[in-house]
């Protein structure tokens, strides 16, 4: 049994639910933030260990809404929200670049303001910044852009709430089997004037173990933090994607 409790943003998208599910699968309670309200009740339903929190993590009211369901210590609080955004510089709308930004960078500033006061040490505080960040491709602007953000944004928090106990860590999936991969590669295949199938494959050739990393696998990394032992991952960056880096993140 873990003690303390969670905070996941983003709990109703693929990821973010099933990142719910391994960490109430530890016995942890989880404070699942998401937009949509009916989602969260669906996520919840008969399931006593989540509390739903709607909340928009692109205002700021978000900050008192978590604040407001939290209980006691948190043990870990995940950032995991997605953006929706596609298309290279030549197409996606220059608007979705700040849009993206009030999610992902002001929204990760809202997160630790609103569970800072309950941080003890030994929690973790993670970030999702997937691999665009730091190896973009022609038809993720948005992605690429704003994920370079996370990943100078999460190493000041590191510097700051490290002496405090607190650990922090970046997971950076590379691309991952999930919806929302697909309606990437559906979009840069349309930018590109090729088909949809020949993109996906592209992505199926890139991770050296042959294989694209699950959702499943990513989730587990998230559990994996809760081990006393990732303290010694502060400040570090988690790359999931199944051997497609070749240098040092």
């Amino acid at each position: 049994m873990t003690t303390g409790q969670a905070v996941v943003v983003g709990a109703t998208g693929t990821l973010g639910s099933a990142i719910v599910t391994r960490l109430t699968g530890r016995g942890l309670p989880v404070v699942a933030v998401a937009r949509d309200a009916e989602a969260l009740a669906r996520l919840a339903a008969g399931e006593s260990l989540i509390t739903a929190c709607a909340a928009d993590i692109a205002d700021d009211s978000a900050i008192e809404r978590i604040g407001a369901v939290l209980t006691g210590p948190v043990r870990i609080a995940v950032f995991a929200p997605g953006l929706g955004a596609h298309g290279s510089v030549d197409t996606v709308r220059p608007r979705a670049l700040a849009e993206a930004a009030e999610i992902k960078l002001g929204g990760l500033v809202r997160l630790l303001r609103a569970v800072r006061d309950r941080l003890t040490s030994g929690s973790r505080f993670v970030a999702f910044a997937g691999s665009l960040g730091a190896e973009p491709k022609p038809h993720t602007a948005v992605q690429g852009a704003v994920n370079a953000g996370v990943f100078n944004l999460m190493r000041q928090i590191a510097d700051r709430y490290g002496p405090l106990g607190v650990t922090t860590h970046v997971i950076a999936p590379g691309p991952v089997d999930s919806p929302r991969l697909r309606e990437l590669v559906t979009s840069a295949a349309r930018e590109r004037g090729t088909s949809v199938d020949e993109v996906w494959q592209q992505y199926e050739r890139e991770p050296s173990r042959g294989a694209l990393p699950t959702v499943a696998e990513v989730a587990w990394a998230v559990e994996l933090l809760l081990d006393p032992e990732a303290a010694v991952l502060h400040g570090g960056v988690l790359t999931l994607d199944g051997g497609v880096r070749r240098g040092i993140l």
